[in-house]
């Protein structure tokens, strides 16, 4: 068996450390990719469940990616240093600052452009997810969430369950969770049958049943348990859950 993967009661958790990332240098853009994308193409990394895109970007200063069009996906930025200013075919506009996040529902067609205006190099992960339907209005929206309202605690930041009235909405049968850990502490996740779970630390090691990972390591993980994740420093988690 490949040593990135560990078997916990028999179910996968694979491993996808931070080296082993597509990676793209433009400059402007050096990105890592969770998942095959644009030039990196590795065939046992097309998604997990209903996840298609995690992109780890670094983006300079004064630049970003021009208007360039969508449609059919659920995109997400999480943006974890510096910020990113958004603009849009339907008039939306705004700037999206560390910590919080943005979502964008392509549906029949968008276009947009990202942008660092910041003076500082901006890091964000980028997310795309499947819808569960094609078509509709495309629509964004962003929302601020605190880092202290999720400490010790996973918090939903953006899902397509209406239960998550808090939650930033999306059209797709998932959830996008943050949570920060302090060094020592531990928080789960029930990962139900027949869902996907992908953990990306954004910052600090942690243990998941016991397994290391790196800060921007991603853990794949597969339904039908429970999953301990355990901060060996703090931590910044962010984690999809998806069918």
């Amino acid at each position: 068996m490949p040593t990135d993967f560990l078997r916990w009661r028999n179910i996968v958790i694979e491993k996808r450390t931070f080296e082993s990332l597509g990676h793209a240098d433009h400059g402007w853009l050096n990105a890592r990719h969770h998942f095959s994308f644009a030039d990196y193409y590795d065939p046992a990394r097309m998604g997990w469940g209903a996840i298609r895109v995690w992109n780890d970007d670094e983006i300079a200063a004064n630049s970003g990616f021009p208007p360039h069009p969508h449609r059919d996906m659920e995109i997400i930025t999480y943006v974890r240093k510096g910020a990113i200013t958004h603009q849009d075919s339907m008039g939306n506009q705004g700037r999206t600052g560390a910590g919080d996040v943005q979502v964008m529902s392509a549906g029949t067609g968008v276009r947009h452009a990202e942008y660092n205006l910041e003076a500082e190099p901006t890091t964000l992960f980028q997310i795309w997810i499947e819808p569960t339907r094609t078509g509709g209005s495309p629509s964004w929206g962003a929302k601020p969430f605190p880092k202290d309202d999720r400490s010790g605690k996973f918090v939903t930041l953006a899902s397509g369950f209406p239960e998550d009235a808090e939650a930033l909405p999306i059209r797709a049968d998932a959830r996008v969770l943050a949570a920060m850990v302090r060094a020592g502490e531990s928080i789960t996740h029930d990962v139900l049958p027949g869902r996907h779970a992908y953990l990306v630390p954004a910052t600090g090691s942690i243990e998941i049943n016991g397994e290391r990972f790196k800060a921007r390591d991603g853990a794949a993980m597969d339904g039908g348990q429970t999953v301990t994740i355990t901060a060996l420093e703090d931590a910044e988690l962010v984690l999809v859950d998806s069918e």
